[in-house]
């Protein structure tokens, strides 16, 4: 009788959820989970149709014609893709660890109350979430100023650090390191990169694998800083080269009336439609297996950093 009644009186009965309205987000739920799937399963399926099936049947879930040749004629290219592959491989693992130790270090700095510079600091990374310096002051900085053209770290440290993955960093920190905790360590005699390293981020695997996240899409998706720093073809990545790639078959399917008979026929049946949907399933995939293994801490990372303040 007593744990019923303090089931009714605590703080459980406002988490309490009705059948009919638990059926109703269910039902929601899953169709939210088809919508977000359902197109994914349309690229991989246009990426396996024949181009011809594409032109007189349009896109179609289930393919009316099955066709590898969108794959084929991306494997002949597949000494390029390698090295891009590479390229992207080596930008997404070490700008990730090389963001998220920048990102978590100004986020703890911030987040501590005796810092004196905390205001001054703060305002400075939330500035740049209002007001932007523009694409040309950006690029004569990276550029001219720090000579980064045509360098590998021009993929990397532009994109190495934002103020919204900071100030997460700032409210998870803020709200999970109790003061108390920074004490002790010093009483110890520890430093503040021992309390850091060795005190603060173990406990703080979720805000980690949150911006490691974060960090992680955007170099992998990312084209631009090749398009604007890259004259190299060597160093371009894996996004940059095949919207290159997509770009050219684009250009001479557009111009092959300029062409000899045999060219403007090789580029009349050259996969196009399949070969962009094959470029986003190769770009996609990757990504998506890397996702599982982050999802319970990015969820909880997530939540205590942009809720609490």
């Amino acid at each position: 009788m007593a744990s019923k009644i303090k089931y009714q009186t605590g703080l459980e009965k406002f988490n309490r959820i009705s059948k009919t309205s638990n059926v109703v987000f269910n039902v929601i739920f899953l169709l939210m989970s088809v919508i977000c799937v359902v197109p994914v399963l349309f690229v991989l399926a246009i990426s396996v149709t024949s181009e011809k099936a594409l032109q007189d049947f349009g896109y179609q879930l289930i393919p009316k014609a099955f066709s590898v040749e969108s794959y084929v004629f991306l494997f002949k290219q597949w000494d390029v893709i390698t090295r891009a592959f590479g390229i992207s491989i080596f930008v997404t693992v070490v700008g990730t660890i090389v963001g998220v130790l920048l990102t978590t270090t100004m986020g703890y700095v911030i987040s501590r109350p005796q810092f004196k510079l905390k205001q001054s600091f703060t305002m400075i990374v939330f500035i740049p979430m209002v007001f932007n310096g523009g694409m040309v002051a950006t690029y004569y900085v990276n550029a001219n100023m720090l000579g980064l053209k045509d360098s590998v770290w021009a993929l990397i440290l532009p994109l190495a650090v934002s103020s919204f993955n900071v100030v997460i960093c700032k409210t998870f920190f803020r709200a999970t390191i109790p003061d108390s905790l920074v004490e002790a360590g010093k009483i110890d005699g520890a430093s503040q990169l021992t309390i850091f390293f060795r005190i603060v981020l173990p406990i703080s695997l979720p805000v980690l694998a949150t911006i490691g996240l974060f960090l992680c899409f955007t170099y992998w998706n990312d084209w631009f800083q090749s398009m604007l720093y890259i004259d190299n073809s060597k160093l371009n990545s894996l996004q940059a080269l095949l919207t290159k790639i997509m770009d050219n078959v684009d250009y001479l399917s557009r111009n092959s009336a300029m062409m000899g008979i045999s060219s403007a026929e090789m580029m009349r049946n050259m996969p196009k439609e399949g070969a962009r949907m094959a470029i986003a399933t190769i770009i996609v995939i990757p990504i998506a297996c890397a996702y599982p293994f982050f999802q319970k801490y990015f969820i909880s990372g997530l939540t205590v950093g942009s809720v609490k303040g």
